[in-house]
């Protein structure tokens, strides 16, 4: 993954009201060590976020295409095999002992094997994956989708945010996602376990991934391992709601 000059390179050819922000910082690396333009900048992402709030319907789909669409080679980005050494294991048992963990504000803690998640109600999408690093592909994922898990944990009134804790970690810290409500009932938001009609390869997220196709692929997580339901996320790791977002000021919402 590229840092924040890729991500605001990214953010610019798609537009919205951060661009001609992310165009200076690109040019200007002494701006990013500069607490007070981080907090403008922080101010812009918000108003990027409200603008696309308001001039896209809230269930708007993202585009889904024909099979024959569906890129010969999808890349393998980010990390590719997480090292720790209960990843590991329940690698070579096949994932027969992981379950996916859902807590934090919700009436009834879950804890769901992954051939249970297989049994659920699915949906097959075929969307394109837009990356900062510049890239795109085109996949067919199958899963849950996230509404389903929601509804069987039932939230808590308090609950605006869920919070996907993943099995690597980057530099020793440990590599989180989130996303507000919103976007977690969107009806393309999924909790995938295949790819292309296979079961997940490593080393695009085995056993799951979430796929939130309205939004940019640094926030589709993988390797996800369990899912908490919060208030805020200040206090949360770095505070800002992601890995890129508190390493490397990546955009928290990452709409496209």
């Amino acid at each position: 993954m590229t840092g924040r000059r890729s991500l605001l390179s990214r953010r610019a050819l798609i537009g919205g009201i951060g661009a001609g922000t992310g165009l200076l910082l690109s040019g200007c690396d002494r701006l990013n060590e500069s607490d007070s333009w981080r907090r403008t900048l922080r101010l812009a992402e918000q108003g990027n976020e409200a603008a696309q709030r308001a001039l896209t319907a809230r269930m708007a789909l993202a585009r889904e295409f024909d099979p024959h669409h569906i890129s010969r080679k999808f890349p393998e980005n980010g990390t590719r095999r997480p090292q720790e050494a209960g990843y590991q294991a329940m690698v070579q048992n096949g994932f027969a002992d992981w379950s996916l963990k859902v807590d934090g504000l919700v009436e009834k803690r879950l804890a769901l094997p992954l051939g249970q998640l297989r049994q659920m109600p699915s949906r097959n999408q075929i969307t394109r994956h837009d990356c900062v690093e510049g890239w795109s592909a085109i996949g067919k994922w199958t899963g849950v989708p996230l509404s389903h898990i929601l509804d069987l944990a039932g939230l808590m009134p308090k609950a605006r945010y869920l919070v996907f804790h993943c099995a690597d970690r980057l530099g020793g810290v440990p590599y989180y996602e989130s996303i507000d409500l919103i976007d977690a009932r969107h009806p393309q938001t999924i909790l995938a376990w295949a790819l292309n009609d296979q079961m997940l390869p490593v080393g695009h997220g085995a056993p799951l991934r979430l796929r939130v196709e309205r939004q940019l692929g640094y926030k589709h997580a993988k390797y996800v391992m369990r899912i908490e339901a919060v208030e805020r996320l200040t206090g949360i790791y770095g505070g800002r709601g992601g890995y890129w977002e508190d390493v490397a000021d990546y955009e928290w919402y990452a709409g496209i």
